[in-house]
């Protein structure tokens, strides 16, 4: 009962300075389906874990990654509900900057907008901290490519890839160690990187993946189921000579 004083309220710190109801949103998004997203040096990709869709429901309408703007792409991990109210407000931002500023927003700009938003819910009476974790990746302007990742407590960080949601630890691993910034140049890498990513985690292989893809200068394109199949055959097929050649050395 240590912490029930101290977590009914979101603007109270326990007494070792932790704010029990940030944690619990976290929490929420760790029970996420699982997002990654990597950075290249001429596209950046996001890709999720897809639910299995029930037989009658229409899949369209279940989404884990959305666009802000023709720039920015976002996938999430944890409440859709709550990532639905992030989605619109971070929408309406990306107009009214274009319209005010006349330009696009940076993707620093909306993130930290984004960051913003979620650290207001966790200083004010009467409401829960936004139970998501955000990936966002595009292009600014001047062509740089970005991937940021934002959580609920309202921190966010650029990375070169990341994971988040379900497992996140194993997958961020994963990358930390097969990350190589030469192969980024190439875009076939980057693609497979993100495949191995997930696969990492995500059972039964190319039916459970959903994949969105922007280069410099182009519009996000989702990848069609038979396009991820063609990757996901090229990672196992990579796999099985990987581990014959590790059989050899022995």
């Amino acid at each position: 009962m240590g912490s029930a004083r101290y977590d009914r309220a979101i603007t109270v710190f326990s007494p070792d300075g932790h704010l029990f109801q940030v944690e619990y949103a976290q929490e929420a998004v760790k029970k996420g389906s699982t997002a990654v997203g990597v950075r290249g040096k001429n596209l950046v990709i996001l890709g999720v874990e897809k639910k299995s869709v029930a037989k009658l429901q229409e899949e369209r309408t279940v989404r884990k990654i959305c666009l802000l703007d023709d720039h920015v792409v976002m996938a999430f991990a944890g409440l859709t509900a709550d990532a639905r109210i992030l989605i619109n407000r971070a929408r309406i931002e990306c107009q009214s900057h274009k319209l005010t500023v006349e330009d696009p927003v940076t993707l620093e700009y909306i993130t930290r907008y984004i960051a913003g938003l979620k650290q207001r819910y966790t200083q004010s009476n009467g409401r829960r901290p936004f139970g998501i974790s955000c990936l966002l990746a595009g292009f600014d302007f001047d062509g740089t490519p970005h991937l940021y990742q934002t959580d609920p407590s309202g921190t966010y960080h650029e990375w070169k890839a990341n994971a988040t949601g379900r497992n996140a630890k194993t997958v961020r691993e994963f990358l930390e160690k097969n990350y190589n910034v030469e192969e980024m140049e190439d875009e076939e890498k980057v693609i497979k990187l993100a495949i191995r990513a997930l696969l990492e985690v995500v059972q039964s292989g190319s039916k459970n993946l959903e994949l969105a893809i922007m280069r410099r200068g182009q519009p996000m394109k989702m990848l069609e189921v038979d396009e991820i199949e063609k990757h996901v055959a090229a990672v196992e097929k990579e796999k099985e000579e990987e581990a014959e050649k590790k059989k050899q050395k022995k």
